[in-house]
């Protein structure tokens, strides 16, 4: 392979430097394994499921009662994330999750039966999936750099997407190898095993407490009840930058996610067969190339716009593959609308989780599983009452168009989104020193990257210079706007940035003063200069700087892409 050929593959490749940092390298080992082991066990339970009832009624009451906890409890998940140590509510609801599957796997071994029972074991499954998910996606912005954050996020869909091709393949082969009453203990069992490489994962976590304001009481305890969760879509509702960024993909599923319409079109169209399996793969296999070329997205700053493109890339593709009559053909635009989302994926995801302050991010990651969860399915919704009145060709393609249509008219009317720019920084090559850090015994439990008098990099972008787009201030930026003007993107006033602090005498404060982390403290977080609550008009948040539901959040393990 010649330079030149190393060099754009180079560019291409998936960004694999957030690895480089022990903490979340264990956690994507973990997510990644625990999601191959988890679609044995979403393939074992409806087949489980109908060979005790005979009764597609049963398994469809399955669905409920996985989907009904995820939007509850995501919500309030997101509110507990915010008010305790995200590290202790992911251990104690990932074992949670742990012990569920520990329940199918002895009802399979003892043969109890019943069906109730398996509906009650999946909706405590899926409750303690949707409380563990706001914090495991909200950690990720505390364990990389906010450079790394779009690259970490694409690792962790990749992989997920990966296993929910993979294993329900290997689920077939399981099942055509034995009966189900062999199968289904082995299906559990596996699952098991593989998950607790996820809960080792989580147990060497850093401590992760919630970050406070500078203006807020340390003493005051924080709840997680209604009022918490208001608080969140208040500052979601004040904050252009990311409701556009929910309503685009709130688009992108509900008008242009065709499943639905699966069945009936590799029936009538294919002839069904293999037909049926190629139609329902297509999409996740395209999420798995798209990652795995990804290279280039960490280097896109104009985020809101590329979330735009990426949308009606993914509206066109799939409008285009359901005008095709040709089985290859339809599965090729389904593999490219894959990788549209993907990225439209990382571009949300990492917006939110960068964007927002810290002490907020739990409850808005709440509510992106709740949208999530809740767009691929009134998609199903849509897409399926469309067919019954006007046919599959509007329902399927013509339901698309309007998709990419909406999504432009978000983009050309609301400037907010479009504007948006990612932090930069000068060097992000690697994000954390090569040795251990000066002062901790244990380099992985304190924050990534940081150095000895360094503020905290996940609170900063790496190489923040004062005065300017690289100043202490590490909320992302738009596209140049003049200083006293309103910024669309936040909602307040762009201000200069705010010197070091001093002492009264006039003197500069020393780092350890203001909160960097040191021996005494090990991975306590400084609380940056100029930094304010966002309850404090025209002052820049404080905020530092991954599962979707490709088949991911919808089957109950974290990691995954939206639809």
């Amino acid at each position: 392979m010649t330079g030149g050929a190393r060099g754009r593959f180079a560019r291409l490749a998936i960004d694999v430097r957030p690895l480089r940092v022990p903490a979340y390298r264990r956690l994507w080992v973990g997510n990644g394994v625990s999601m191959f082991g988890f679609q044995l066990t979403a393939v074992a339970v409806p087949v489980e499921m109908y060979a005790l009832t005979d009764d597609s009624l049963w398994v469809g009451l399955l669905g409920i009662a996985g989907f009904v906890p995820l939007l509850i409890f995501g919500l309030w998940g997101g509110a507990i994330a915010d008010a305790m140590d995200r590290r202790r509510l992911l251990l104690a609801s990932s074992a949670l999750m742990w012990l569920s599957t520990l329940g199918l796997l002895l009802q399979a071994l003892f043969r109890v039966g019943s069906p109730v029972l398996l509906l009650v074991l999946v909706a405590v499954q899926t409750t303690a999936f949707a409380i563990s998910s706001p914090a495991r996606q909200a950690i990720i912005a505390r364990l990389v750099p906010s450079t790394l954050v779009p690259a970490a996020n694409t690792l962790g869909f990749t992989t997920s997407t990966f296993g929910a091709v993979v294993g329900p393949l290997v689920s077939g082969v399981v099942f055509s190898a034995a009966s189900v009453d062999t199968a289904l203990p082995i299906a559990y069992g596996v699952d098991a095993v593989l998950f607790t490489v996820s809960l080792w994962a989580t147990y060497r976590l850093p401590p992760m407490p919630p970050i406070l304001d500078d203006d807020a009481d340390a003493a005051a305890p924080r709840r997680a009840g209604l009022r918490s969760i208001t608080d969140g879509f208040r500052y979601l509702a004040g904050t252009p930058v990311l409701l556009l960024s929910f309503a685009v993909d709130i688009v992108a599923m509900v008008f242009a996610m065709p499943r639905a319409l699966f069945p009936e079109v590799a029936t009538e169209r294919f002839g069904g067969g293999a037909a049926i399996g190629w139609l329902y793969s297509a999409i996740a296999i395209g999420s798995v190339l798209g990652g795995l070329t990804s290279g280039w997205i960490n280097r896109i700053r104009r985020q809101g716009l590329g979330l735009v493109i990426a949308v009606v890339g993914w509206s066109l593709a799939i409008a285009a593959a359901g005008l095709a009559h040709q089985l290859w053909l339809v599965v090729g635009l389904l593999v490219l609308a894959g990788a549209a989302d993907l990225v439209s994926s990382v571009f949300r995801q990492s917006m939110l989780q960068v964007y927002a302050p810290d002490r907020l991010r739990g409850r808005l990651q709440g509510v992106n599983i709740t949208v999530v969860a809740g767009g691929p399915r009134l998609g199903d919704l849509r897409s399926g009452s469309m067919a019954s009145v006007w046919g599959v060709g509007i329902a399927w393609s013509g339901s698309a168009l309007a998709a990419a249509v909406l999504a432009v008219l978000v983009g050309v009317l609301f400037p907010a989104l479009r504007r948006y720019r990612a932090p930069i920084a000068d060097d992000p090559a690697d994000p954390s020193p090569a040795g251990p850090l000066s002062g901790d015994a244990d380099p992985d439990r304190s924050p990534a990257g940081s150095l000895p008098g360094d503020a905290d990099p996940d609170r900063s972008p790496v190489g923040s210079l004062p005065g300017g787009p690289l100043s202490g201030d590490p909320r992302p930026v738009l596209a140049d706007p003049p200083a006293g003007e309103a910024d669309p993107g936040a909602g307040r006033a762009v201000e200069p940035a705010v010197p070091a602090p001093a002492d009264r005498s006039g003197a500069p404060v020393a780092p350890e003063q203001r909160g960097v982390a040191s021996a005494d403290r090990p991975g306590a977080a400084p609380d940056q200069p100029g930094a304010a609550s966002t309850e404090r008009p025209g002052v820049p948040p404080d905020q530092p700087g991954a599962a979707p539901e490709q088949s991911g959040v919808a089957s109950g393990r974290p990691g995954a892409t939206p639809g």
